[in-house]
C-alpha cells in the first residue's frame, strides 16, 4: 500500500506534510490542513488520501474519515478546475440565489439533465454546489469561485461568469485574491503560497460592509471609553 501511495503523493507532498506537522505541538492537529494538501494533489479526498493522512499523523483511517466526511470543504468526488459555490441560504435565496443555482444547474447539465449538487460539468471545468451562508449577506446574492467572492449576482451575471470560466478565462473576483484553480486554492488553504504571497493585498472589504463605520466617522460617533481595568456593569437579573 505504501508503494501505491508513493505514486500518488510524491516526495514534495510528503515534505509539505512534515512541515505541517512541525507547526503544531500535537501532530494530529495538522489533520485539517493536511486534508487540504491532499485535495491540492488529487482534487478531492480519496481513500488513498485518507490513508496518506493516517500514515503521516499516526491516526487510524476511521479517525481521518470522520473528519473528512464532517466538513463540506473536503470533497469525496473529484472536483473540476473550478468549484462554484452558490449561496442558497435564506437571504441570498430570497434575493435570487435559488434562481442563480437553478440557472447554472440547467446550463452546466447535459443531455437535458440538470447538473446536481457537487457534480461536475462534462468538460471538467466546473463543479457546482449550493452552499449555506457565505457570510456576505450585505452583498447578496453571492457566489464563490474557489472560495473567492463574486458579489451582487443575478442569473445573467452568474451565467456569464461560468461561461468565461469554461472558456479558460479567470475573471477578477469582487473581493479577494486573483483566481487560480481549485487545486491551487487548496494548496493555499493548506498554508503554502508558493509565489502568491501578494494575494493578501487583494481587495477584502466592500463599502456596504463598512457603511456603519463610515456613518460613525462622518457624524463623529465613537464608542464610550471605559476606565482602565473597569468592566461595564452587568445588569441584574429580574426576579
Amino acid at each position: 500500500m505504501t508503494e501505491m501511495l508513493n505514486d500518488v503523493f510524491g516526495q514534495d507532498t510528503r515534505t509539505k506534510a512534515q512541515q505541517l506537522i512541525a507547526r503544531y505541538p500535537q501532530s494530529r492537529s495538522a489533520l485539517l490542513p493536511m486534508l487540504h494538501l491532499v485535495q491540492s494533489v488529487e482534487g478531492f479526498v480519496s481513500q488513498d488520501g485518507i490513508r496518506f493522512c493516517a500514515e503521516q499523523l499516526e491516526l487510524t483511517t476511521a479517525e481521518v474519515s470522520a473528519v473528512a466526511t464532517f466538513y463540506t470543504m473536503y470533497k469525496r468526488k473529484p472536483c473540476g478546475e473550478h468549484l462554484v459555490s452558490v449561496c442558497t441560504n435564506t437571504l441570498c435565496a430570497a434575493l435570487g440565489g435559488d434562481a442563480i443555482y437553478a440557472r447554472l444547474k440547467e446550463e452546466l447539465g447535459s443531455d437535458g439533465k440538470p447538473l446536481g449538487h457537487e457534480q461536475t460539468s462534462e468538460d471538467g471545468k466546473v463543479t457546482l454546489e449550493h452552499a449555506e451562508c457565505l457570510a456576505a449577506c450585505d452583498l447578496g446574492p453571492v457566489l464563490q469561485v474557489n472560495y473567492e467572492y463574486f458579489d451582487n449576482q443575478d442569473p445573467d451575471t452568474a451565467s456569464d461568469l461560468v461561461a468565461k470560466l469554461r472558456a479558460g478565462e479567470r475573471p477578477a473576483p469582487t473581493r479577494g485574491a486573483p483566481l487560480t484553480d481549485f487545486k491551487q486554492a487548496e494548496l493555499q488553504l493548506a498554508g503554502f503560497f508558493e509565489g502568491r504571497d501578494l494575494d493578501v493585498a487583494g481587495p477584502s472589504a466592500a463599502k456596504e460592509t463598512l457603511r456603519g463605520n463610515t456613518v460613525a466617522q462622518d457624524r463623529g460617533w465613537s464608542a464610550p471609553v471605559m476606565p482602565d481595568g473597569v468592566l461595564p456593569p452587568v445588569p441584574e437579573k429580574k426576579k
